[in-house]
């Protein structure tokens, strides 16, 4: 097995050993200087780049941590709702006086009740492309789901709220339910929201080359994958809920909540309840994972919240496990129909695509049903140079919960079918798996792609020459030889890809949303003791921020991090900020950060140079002091921050009371890219069907990194979710549409066993429009888990002639493949193009190896 050399730069900078691997790594440790902090922080030894211990260990791992569940108020008062039994129908009559008898139960409302306005999502694009709708925070006189919320029981502790849920009187209408994209999309298809003719929600083909007809029609070879993805529940360990209290004294509504999004839940909120902003506070306490579920606005709360105001008592809502499985927001149900032409040597000279996603009953607030078809349509061409490119995106609504962004939030759908695509040409063309991606990746940046996205440099040949090195050099393809002339069934599977990350309003802004996300705010406020204070409206849910953002202020203040405190979560104490989702916390948010405290420190030179009588710019900071090397004199931050606030008077002419600085940071292209490849090996067992993984390596680049150690916490959580959704999870119904996934004993999660140990490598090619030069990296194991998995599994079906293009692969699909089963073989690629209105064909469990050309 060979692999390139890699003689070049890592992207624009650095340089490349002989040996194919970037400089920057070795032995998947990045070099560095002392305590492994790696080049790009500051001379005197920086913050950035070190593993540092994460800080809010101590106290999560000994128990002092403050979830919403850990929240108590005097007179406090628990709810819980009253949710549709049935998927689809009318509500001719709900009876809630039942409800009222019930020992311990305060009140009961229902729409009527509360009177709130409706939550609707809405993107500015003509009605023919996307169709608002609104999703009333109680449903009123139709239900769309099943566990779709209809009434609120608030009751005395917990237990009598549950008894006051079962004593509900609910008399349906029944309609016919909409399951599946086919029922969705078929001529007489009942309607879930009448205003969206014929279940579609959004419906854009943003691009389409002139001439693809022909570049298919000429091309020497086409391939085609037909791909689906099962329904997934973000599942984070800790489920949502809410505490809300009207605070008398200042005249607002405070809701204590497990989200994401803290702002968009105040704003929402206050719509809904018909308040002044000013009138809502979100606090949000310690949160045990969120994954993208927790980063759109729920009912729950806001109902919660008016049922407290109301009662005008605290009234708490915890979200129960089958509730959170069958009733909380879900994602991924989507299919892919897509051909790929390539030319006589492997080079990929069109895509063709058709995407349907599968969102559910509603539009999710703010991101709308157009965030996951818009995601893959956008920037499904991913790593490789593809010259010609069309794709129809549409979003179909059916009776089933609704989705929202989880983990990577169609990437992993999209890299895989991209991926399938290149192993089908590289066999029917006679190529290796990892030679087909060398002639078609981008290696100028940077790179404007076929769809009008720019790609910064990154390192997607050097990640990929390194992947398989390492996977070579352990011998993986030797046992892989050893074990076929033994009947086992071992195979090697890649992904290469990108994670877009670093999303700034121009962004959001080309998807024509109408809430915005981008921007991000910080404060860096120092005490009279020298000690500092930063807020972001980032809002971490397990990746560290206390950690990470304490850093990267430490570092540019030259500050001990254990003097730096980071406040997050708290709409009061926080100007605004966008919360944390697709991987823009330490790019964004922490690029706002790094400035503010840079503005501070040159408040801090100002002062001290008036002090040591030198020009501010001779002065450095470090070590807590502000010091003139030329002259050796220092002056402490304690003595700058008491003249600032206690002597006032002493402060140079022009220079305010008070050490504060804020700023804000934005991004206005089209974002920086992450990438990385993933190697995989398999065996498959006979008889069971087991999956069983044996190796994974992960060679990653995220730029620089603020932590390595937290950067390989996100990259080993994300890839177990990623082989979650490869091989166990899925969420199902019943034809009346009932879930079948209602408790850990039908929803299929992996566990320690099933989860291999990961080998992580880290490049760094640094953003240079960051403040730190990092780029994301939360969602990035994700997108690469599935595709690799699965090419893996295909690797070792090789002999079989099945292969399988849909997840999770469950073990009756595999069993059946290796006891010599052949489905039917898929349609001609050469079948009309992704590209017409047609209504997708239904998928196979598995596909016979055919190709055309």
């Amino acid at each position: 097995m060979t692999y390139e050399e890699t003689n070049g730069k890592r992207g624009s900078a650095g340089g490349g050993s002989p040996n194919g691997t970037p400089n920057g790594t070795l032995n998947g440790t990045p070099n560095g200087g002392p305590n492994g902090r790696a080049r790009g922080g500051r001379s005197d030894g920086a913050w950035i780049g070190a593993s540092v211990g994460r800080r809010e260990d101590p106290r999560l791992l000994s128990g002092r941590g403050s979830f919403t569940d850990d929240l108590e108020a005097p007179g406090m008062l628990h709810a819980q709702f009253v949710r549709s039994g049935v998927a689809h129908a009318e509500v001719t009559a709900l009876d809630l006086s039942g409800v009222r008898q019930v020992p311990g139960v305060v009140a009961a409302f229902d729409a009527r009740d509360l009177g709130l306005a409706d939550i609707t999502a809405r993107l500015g694009r003509p009605i023919t492309e996307f169709v608002p709708t609104g999703m009333p925070v109680l449903a009123r006189d139709r239900v769309r789901y099943a566990g779709e919320p209809l009434a609120v029981v608030v009751a005395r502790d917990p237990y009598a709220a549950e008894d006051g849920i079962e004593a509900a009187k609910v008399t349906y209408e029944t309609r016919p339910p909409v399951l599946s994209e086919e029922a969705a999309l078929a001529p007489d298809a009942p309607l879930v929201h009448d205003e969206a003719k014929a279940n579609t929600l959004l419906d854009v083909s943003m691009f389409a080359t002139e001439g693809i007809d022909g570049v298919f029609d000429e091309a020497p070879c086409v391939v085609r994958v037909e791909s689906r993805t099962g329904r997934q529940n973000a599942l984070p360990l800790e489920t949502r809920g809410v505490l809300a209290a009207w605070d008398d004294r200042e005249e607002q509504l405070l809701l204590r909540t497990s989200t994401q999004v803290p702002h968009q839940v105040r704003t929402t909120a206050a719509r809904c309840l018909g308040l002044d902003e000013r009138a809502v506070r979100v606090v949000v306490p310690d949160m045990g994972g969120g994954f993208g579920q927790k980063c759109v606005v729920g009912r729950e709360e806001i109902a919660v919240g008016a049922a407290a105001l109301r009662l005008g008592r605290p009234v708490k809502w915890i979200e129960d496990r089958k509730d959170a499985l069958s009733a909380s927001f879900l994602a991924r149900e989507q299919h892919y129909d897509v051909r790929a032409a390539f030319d006589g040597d492997g080079r990929i000279l069109g895509l063709d695509a058709a995407i349907v996603c599968d969102m559910g009953a509603y539009s999710c607030h703010p991101f709308t049903a157009g965030i996951e078809p818009l995601m893959a349509s956008a920037e499904m061409p991913g790593v490789y140079k593809v010259p010609a490119y069309r794709v129809r995106a549409r979003a179909v609504t059916t009776n089933k919960a609704p989705t929202a962004p989880y983990r990577g939030v169609s990437r992993p759908q999209y890299v895989m079918v991209m991926e399938r695509l290149f192993e089908r040409a590289a066999r029917e063309l006679g190529l290796g798996a990892t030679e087909i991606r060398r002639r078609n990746l981008i290696t100028q940046f940077p790179y404007t792609g076929v769809n009008n996205v720019t790609y910064d440099p990154g390192s997607y040949l050097e990640s990929l020459n390194l992947c398989e090195a390492v996977l070579t050099e352990e011998g993986w393809y030797a046992t892989k030889e050893e074990a076929a002339s033994a009947g086992r069934h071992i195979g090697v599977g890649y992904a290469c890809f990108s994670e877009r990350t670093g999303y700034g309003s121009a962004a959001f802004a080309q998807r024509k949303m109408e809430v915005v996300p981008g921007f991000d705010i910080s404060e860096v406020r120092m005490d009279t003791s020298g000690a500092v204070v930063v807020t972001t409206g980032t809002m971490s849910h397990g990746q560290s921020h206390e950690t990470t953002m304490a850093q990267i202020a430490a570092d540019e203040l030259g500050l001990d991090i254990e003097r730096v405190r980071i406040h997050q979560g708290d709409t009061d104490r926080i100007t605004y900020g966008w919360g944390t989702f697709a991987s823009r916390s330490i790019a964004i948010g922490g690029s706002a950060v790094r400035l503010a405290a840079a503005r501070l420190g040159e408040k801090l030179k100002t002062i001290a140079a008036a002090v040591l009588e030198v020009p501010p710019e001779e002065l450095e900071l470090g070590e807590g002091v502000v010091a003139h090397p030329a002259s050796g004199g220092t002056v402490g931050y304690r003595e700058l921050a008491g003249i600032a606030y206690l002597r006032s008077h002493l402060l140079p002419e022009g220079v305010e009371p008070g050490l504060t600085a804020s700023a804000t940071f934005d991004v206005f292209n089209d974002g920086t890219f992450s990438n990385a490849t993933h190697g995989v090996v398999v065996e498959l067992h006979e008889g069971t069907g087991r999956v069983e993984i044996l190796r994974y390596v992960c060679v990653e680049d995220c730029g620089v990194a603020v932590n390595p150690k937290v950067v390989e916490g996100q990259t080993r959580g994300g890839i177990a979710q990623g082989i979650a959704g490869a091989l166990f999870e899925q969420v199902t119904y019943d034809e009346q549409g009932a879930p079948s996934a209602v408790s850990f004993m039908e929803y299929k999660v992996p566990t320690a066993m099933e989860i291999p140990e990961v080998s992580i490598h880290h490049l760094e090619t640094p953003c240079t429009f960051t403040e730190t030069g990092a780029k994301g990296v939360g969602e990035g194991g994700t997108i690469g888990a599935p595709a690799a998995v699965l090419n893996a599994v295909n690797d070792a079906l090789l002999a079989t002639g099945v292969e399988l293009n849909d997840t999770p692969v469950t073990p009756e699909t595999v069993a059946d493949a290796l006891d010599g089963g052949r489905p039917p073989a898929p349609a001609s690629p050469r079948a009309p193009s992704a590209h017409s209105a047609r209504s997708a064909q239904p998928a196979q469990s598995a596909q016979a190896l055919e190709h055309t050309s």
